[in-house]
């Protein structure tokens, strides 16, 4: 069993930039699939970025260019590094480690972007 715990929340002005992390109490190494995915009130849960063992990354649309996924497996650790931040991007971030047989989320970090 693996555990995901997020962190790296919090408030922030537009344009600004947050780095979340997720942190597994396990070997993340053998999770193929590692993702960000974020949920607001009005939206389902939708997907923000994944990044696979071999750290090939997949983004929405919406936050092309502006965040990036990394991993770094001897850390047991992924990463979201978010720049240019705008107000919509305000949500509950979670993390998840998926494969063909199993499925592991984290418990969300609040990121809050307003002036």
């Amino acid at each position: 069993q693996v555990q995901l715990v997020e962190s790296g929340g919090g408030l922030v002005q537009p344009g600004g930039s947050l780095r979340l992390s997720c942190e597994a109490s396990g070997r993340i190494f053998s999770i193929y699939f590692m993702g960000w995915y974020r949920q607001t009130p009005a939206k389902q849960r939708e997907l923000v970025a994944t990044i696979t063992r071999d750290s090939t990354t997949s983004y929405a649309d919406f936050v092309k260019g502006r965040f990036t996924i990394s991993r770094d497996n001897a850390k047991n650790t992924v990463y979201l590094q978010m720049n240019n931040l705008k107000p919509e991007d305000t949500a509950i971030y979670y993390c998840r480690g998926f494969g063909d047989d199993y499925d592991y989320w984290g418990q969300g970090t609040q990121v809050t972007v307003s002036s």
